[in-house]
């Protein structure tokens, strides 16, 4: 698979990480309804061995359980891939918490590494900036947590560009991950030339926009989404957004099959297609997503016409 310089912290990845919010399974309010460890394990596996070196977690998916399986996971690998991490938002009484207190990621760190079964977390990330008038003090705790080598990069998700810019004359800021995918754009405008301007290394998640421009989702899937999974509950799968979304996907699965690969892969194509961006993160929950999907997803090059075709120019 491709690599690419993540600007910002010195490190190569490969364009293709290893999104672990899905595994955290349901019982929560972004959950993404049951899943099986064992499965999460292959799927994880499986990736590494298509040439995905790094994963991204949080402490809030599954409230621990994603980073409890990415540490079952990789404890055996002999070549561990990067493991990225984030902080101030963490699962209490059943319910997400954002929280930027120092304490409170301190102790956030101490568990992660416990769970992740690490010595040091290669990216530590600030999940959200909220609320908004802590986040310096979340920074601050963050360069203290790199300091002490519990952590050896970091970066935050979901900033603005004021934000960012507070927070970078305090320490500077590694990196940035925002949503990013052919139906979600507005880091375009502003967030990304910003980025280039000050060095800020850039991992886009949510590319396939969860699973809706994989190509296997209906007006009718879409319908009986399980209640404890997320997506039955935001804009993005729901009118009146929903049907120009469906076509976005069919528009892919056209494309992709020029190439021989499915929509969801030319999704992820198509966020790549700009070199600022230096990864993005896919999520898998079985090892034959992770097929559908790779290595054509971190390998294929789009056309000038083949973008515009898929963007919806002329269409």
């Amino acid at each position: 698979m491709n690599r690419r310089l993540f600007a910002g912290t010195g490190l190569e990845i490969s364009v293709v990480g290893f999104g672990a919010w899905a595994i955290g399974g349901g019982g929560w309010e972004w959950g993404w309804g049951p899943q099986d460890d064992a499965d999460s394990i292959a799927a994880i596996g499986r990736a590494i061995e298509l040439g995905v070196n790094w994963i991204d977690t949080a402490p809030v998916y599954g409230f621990g359980r994603s980073e409890e399986v990415v540490g079952r996971a990789v404890a055996k690998m002999s070549e561990k891939p990067f493991i990225f991490s984030k902080c101030g938002l963490e699962g209490r009484n059943g319910s997400g918490v954002n929280e930027l207190k120092a304490a409170t990621i301190e102790r956030q760190c101490e568990e992660s590494l416990s769970r992740l079964g690490v010595e040091a977390i290669d990216l530590y990330q600030i999940h959200w900036p909220i609320p908004d008038e802590d986040i310096e003090e979340g920074w601050a705790a963050c360069v203290a947590l790199l300091s002490a080598g519990k952590v050896r990069h970091i970066g935050v998700s979901n900033f603005d560009v004021e934000q960012l810019k507070r927070i970078n004359a305090l320490a500077t800021v590694e990196t940035l991950q925002p949503p990013y995918s052919l139906i979600e754009r507005s880091i375009e405008g502003k967030i990304l030339p910003y980025c280039v301007a000050e060095g800020i290394g850039v991992i886009a998640y949510s590319p396939m926009a969860s699973g809706l421009l994989t190509g296997s989702f209906s007006a009718e899937r879409v319908a009986a989404l399980p209640k404890d999974d997320f997506r039955s509950h935001v804009a993005h799968f729901q009118e009146p957004e929903l049907s120009g979304n469906l076509a976005a996907a069919e528009r892919l699965r056209q494309s992709g099959e020029r190439h021989g690969a499915s929509p969801g892969a030319v999704a992820v194509a198509w966020v790549l297609r700009d070199p600022v961006v230096s990864g993005a993160i896919v999520g898998f929950r079985r090892a034959d997503q992770v097929d559908g999907i790779l290595p054509v997803a971190g390998e294929l090059e789009l056309t000038a016409e083949e973008i515009a075709f898929i963007e919806g120019d002329g269409a």
